[in-house]
């Protein structure tokens, strides 16, 4: 998410990212389906990772790569685990796991223990296990990519069904989100490389259509599951499908940068990215509380815009306390609040098979 002031930048994958990190704020707050089907944010952010880890192995070695990936994205999450730990020891931990469970908070490889006081924090943290076991599987799974365009794409999807199989919970867990996501990952690759851009739009748009069209009759005919997201598959064919149309789309985004006020605005979200990921349900869990302390209800039938507000507050002050670890993490210049300070650059489209344009990513380039 670096250097949006000094060099060129995507803003179309900037803009994405933003809309992805507002719409899961909104749904954490507000869970209503709709939201998760009008634009499933997930499935775009694991996309856009795997274009930009595409890009950077392109470049350089894996293990340089892999890497500069764990320390963008870890720092955040040790200063949320310095928080949130001591927190569920001290309010009381009912059924605490064994104390080396806790490596979790510090390498992610499996989902972190919690409390129910600490629930809520550590709900959002199987993003991040997803994203480093798909960075760390990314150089083999590019490798097969390369040799096998369209297996390698459709094979996780295959895969998630044998995941009900495995015995062990944990792995289970795990496996599930990373199948789910992996095929978005790898368009990711396919539109780092040109290929999605050698498909033509219209073959583009009918199996998107088809995708999240599929996905959502696979739903309708399980209504018991509980909804798209408890149907796995399912599920990763509906994010493939919005995931093909956004990344083979690439629109001019002159309109954004000459809206100065608007630009800043989508930088400085790229910028504490990881911050507001990691807060805002934090932020979320306490509003209610605060809010009832501060009477909102007294606002009557609008009693919600009371604890909207009392939310945002909460999580610009995390932002502005925490946000500075990512510059730390990305050896940037320590800044309070990243308002970039000259306009952004717009890097060109790619233009073709082994095209490598700069671009950030959530958790770093």
């Amino acid at each position: 998410m670096a250097e949006a002031e000094t060099t060129g930048r995507d803003r179309y994958f900037d803009l994405l990212r933003v809309l992805a990190i507002i719409r899961v704020s909104v749904f954490h707050m507000f869970p209503f389906a709709v939201l998760e089907l009008a634009f499933p944010s997930m499935g775009v952010m694991f996309a856009l990772g795997g274009s930009l880890m595409a890009n950077s192995l392109m470049r350089q070695g894996a293990g340089r790569v892999l890497y500069g990936r764990v320390r963008r994205l870890l720092p955040a999450l040790w200063v949320l685990g310095a928080v949130v730990v001591p927190a569920m020891f001290l309010v009381g931990w009912e059924q605490r796991p064994p104390l080396w469970h806790l490596v979790a908070w510090i390498v992610p490889f499996a989902d972190p223990p919690a409390s129910t006081f600490g629930d809520q924090a550590a709900e959002v943290l199987w993003y991040l296990v997803t994203y480093l076991w798909l960075v760390a599987l990314s150089p083999v799974l590019l490798w097969l990519y390369r040799r096998a365009r369209l297996v390698t794409i459709l094979a996780p999807m295959v895969a998630l069904a044998a995941m009900p199989l495995v015995p062990v919970a944990a792995v289970q867990e795990v496996g599930t989100d990373v199948l789910t996501f992996a095929a978005c990952w790898m368009l990711g690759f396919a539109h780092r490389d040109g290929t999605l851009r050698r498909i033509p739009g219209l073959l583009i748009a009918i199996l998107g259509a088809a995708c999240v069209t599929g996905g959502l009759a696979w739903s309708w005919a399980h209504p018991d599951a509980g909804g798209i997201k408890y149907l796995p598959v399912a599920y990763a064919v509906y994010n493939a499908g919005f995931v093909l149309v956004l990344l083979r789309w690439r629109p001019r985004m002159e309109w954004l940068i000459k809206r100065t006020g608007l630009d800043s605005w989508v930088s400085l979200i790229n910028a504490r990215a990881v911050t507001i990921y990691l807060w805002n349900n934090v932020a979320i869990a306490l509003c209610y509380p605060i809010g009832d302390a501060l009477e909102v209800w007294r606002f009557g039938r609008f009693f919600e815009v009371g604890y909207v507000t009392i939310a945002l507050a909460l999580l610009v002050n995390a932002v502005l306390i925490f946000g500075w670890v990512e510059d730390l993490a990305a050896r940037r210049r320590l800044r309070f609040l990243p308002w970039p300070s000259r306009p952004v650059r717009e890097q060109a489209p790619p233009a073709g098979a082994g095209t490598v344009y700069r671009a950030s990513a959530m958790a770093g380039r």
